[in-house]
């Protein structure tokens, strides 16, 4: 048996709330089994004039229930089967959707950020270290860092000190557990990353408190 491959085009889509001069634009990319347009309206309260949202969808879609009668769907942006051909096509397809909204907008009167909740965070993470698409500032939600990310990788290393860090969570979430936030940020000192951390009174969740206090820079 042999493996072989091809490069296909297919179709992509994401989801945009806000202004169309904006002074800033926030990708932010979903958790696992979540759809892009529900996750935007949890992000609502960042609505105003001058910032605009856009929210990438996971690449591959799936059931979340086996009942005949509730098939609701979600998005994941990669498993473990083929995963590095996964998180090149995404690295690829975000690049692509940052082309396509900064095309319209003049980059230098823009901050761009970038916040990924749960799965999105490690998305996010990679998209940084790995992709072509300058980002100001990203935000690591609920969230780990990717342990397999190659920091020792210069140019990984310097697209990540060159965007702002900021790692949120609740305190009661149990994903990111203060064992899991310690290995984290162990490994971002180890590597000169800086960072601040952003913790809330809640678990694996968005905290529409907090989410002010980004806006507020």
């Amino acid at each position: 048996m042999q493996e072989h491959r091809v490069t296909v085009a297919r179709s992509a889509r994401y989801f945009t709330l806000g202004g169309t001069e904006p002074r800033e634009v926030w990708f932010a990319c979903h958790g696992y089994g979540q759809l892009a347009a529900r996750f935007l309206e949890k992000l609502r309260v960042l609505d105003d004039d001058g910032r605009c949202l856009v929210a990438p969808e996971g690449l591959s879609r799936f059931y979340l229930t086996e009942s005949p009668t509730e098939r609701r769907v979600g998005a994941t942006w990669m498993t473990r089967e083929d995963r590095l051909a996964e998180i090149a096509d995404y690295v690829r397809y975000l690049d692509a959707v940052y082309d396509d909204v900064l095309g319209r907008l003049d980059r230098a009167r823009v901050t761009v950020h970038a916040l990924g909740f749960s799965q999105g965070a490690t998305t996010v993470s990679r998209w940084t270290a790995m992709g072509k698409s300058p980002i100001d500032r990203v935000v690591l939600w609920g969230g780990e860092f990717p342990p397999d990310l190659d920091l020792t990788r210069a140019d990984f290393a310097q697209r990540l000190r060159a965007a702002r860090l900021t790692l949120v969570y609740g305190r009661s979430d149990e994903y990111i557990t203060p064992k899991v936030l310690a290995r984290v940020t162990e490994r971002l000192g180890a590597h000169d990353i800086p960072y601040r951390e952003i913790p809330f009174a809640g678990g694996h969740e968005l905290n529409e408190g907090v989410l002010k206090q980004l806006a507020e820079g």
